[in-house]
């Protein structure tokens, strides 16, 4: 059935105390998926935002405890990546793969409030095919990393490597680690996190540690102290959605850096060292698609990764 032939859908919500005084747009960002702030502003200047059954023309109204909020979505209009001259560290090519050192701040594929300028466009520009499996918005793209976070990722040239690798993936034989500085010091010095994780049930654009949630395993081990900030080396097991940056958070160990996760106050560290997020996806091994031969890579650490850690060395270390 196409958009055209299809009645919009009327959704509701309720503000409960919780949300009184907060502003309306920054309610429904946080509340409804497909919303950003921005497009949560559009539709409210479109008049298609409701407040108790009357039109909210004011991006800035301020809820009360049980407003009923309902809204309507028009239908999205199928988006395809297109390419972009976009530079890209390329640590390793061939005719089936990439692997690439994702800078931190780069968007892996398109989505709402990023159309353009992510991993995607610029494979697209680089490479004369990528595999089709994940569609017109990800092609190649085998497994993400969060926009903050750097480091390396795979993308697959073709289906039968995108197959193996993504299999790889699946059979926890694709080796995935990471470099993490976490406020706190982490306590026991190594441990393996089993705590599944699912969407947040009050936030929906963040993630929790919940009983319902699906199956979720991360193995950390300290490396170095630097005062009351600890820097692991971290292994995925699965790949879930901000998986490193829940499960420590849910250990009372948030990454330096993390918008959403995170303290939000970090005391000594001075504020240049505090907004990059301190997650680094350093090294991955897997076997190659067409060879059978095992593959290793590394990827340095980011140059403000390490002057934060020369920072915390001279000034704090003890």
């Amino acid at each position: 059935m196409k958009p055209e032939d299809m009645s919009p859908v009327v959704q509701s919500l309720s503000a409960d105390n919780r949300w009184a005084g907060k502003r309306i747009d920054l309610f429904l960002a946080d509340n409804v998926d497909e919303l950003s702030r921005s497009r949560a502003q559009k539709l409210i200047e479109e008049e298609l935002v409701k407040v108790n059954d009357d039109t909210c023309r004011d991006k800035n109204y301020r809820l009360q405890a049980g407003d009923r909020i309902s809204f309507v979505l028009p239908f999205p209009v199928e988006a395809v990546a297109l390419p972009e001259d976009i530079k890209l560290h390329i640590i390793y090519e061939d005719k089936d793969l990439l692997v690439i050192n994702k800078e931190r701040g780069m968007v892996v594929h398109p989505a709402p409030g990023h159309s353009g300028g992510t991993l995607v466009n610029a494979l697209l520009s680089h490479c004369d095919d990528l595999s089709g499996i994940g569609g017109v918005i990800r092609p190649g793209i085998v497994h993400r990393l969060d926009k903050d976070t750097s480091g390396l990722l795979i993308a697959a040239k073709n289906d039968a490597a995108h197959n193996s690798l993504s299999a790889q993936l699946k059979e926890r034989s694709l080796h995935r680690e990471y470099l993490a500085l976490l406020c706190g010091r982490v306590k026991p010095v190594k441990g393996k996190i089993e705590a599944p994780i699912g969407r947040h049930p009050r936030h929906r654009k963040k993630m929790a540690v919940l009983s319902g949630g699906r199956e979720a395993v991360t193995r950390y081990r300290v490396i170095r102290y630097y005062g009351h900030y600890s820097l692991v080396r971290i292994k995925l097991e699965t790949g879930r959605t901000h998986q490193i940056r829940v499960h420590m958070a849910s250990l009372g160990f948030p990454v330096v850096g993390d918008p959403t996760y995170g303290p939000g106050s970090y005391g000594d560290l001075p504020d240049q060292y505090t907004k990059p997020q301190a997650l680094h996806a350093q090294r991955i091994s897997f076997i190659h698609p067409r060879t059978g031969n095992n593959m290793e890579f590394t990827a340095p650490l980011p140059p403000v990764f390490i002057n934060t850690l020369h920072w915390l060395k001279k000034n704090i270390e003890k």
